[in-house]
């Protein structure tokens, strides 16, 4: 049964957190390299918002959009 954790905590320690290490070490180094993630994460939330309001515009413009202040049934007496 020992062995089996061992094998649990080699997984995660040396394979699946390696990564992890690499961008721990690379932030001594150069800190806009280590976040390099989080700035690619922000650009792809960033255009997705502005894609989201582009179309909310088009919809709203076209005058498609409901804009009933009830938005379930079950809030309508």
């Amino acid at each position: 049964m020992k062995a089996f954790f061992e094998g649990i905590q080699y997984l995660f320690v040396n394979i699946l957190f390696a990564p992890l290490d690499f961008i721990r070490a690379l932030e001594l180094k150069s800190w806009f390299g280590a976040n390099l993630i989080n700035w690619i994460f922000m650009a792809i939330c960033a255009a997705a918002m502005v894609y989201w309001i582009k179309q909310l515009r088009i919809f709203d413009q076209a005058g498609t959009e409901e804009q009933d202040t009830t938005a379930h049934s079950f809030f309508k007496k």
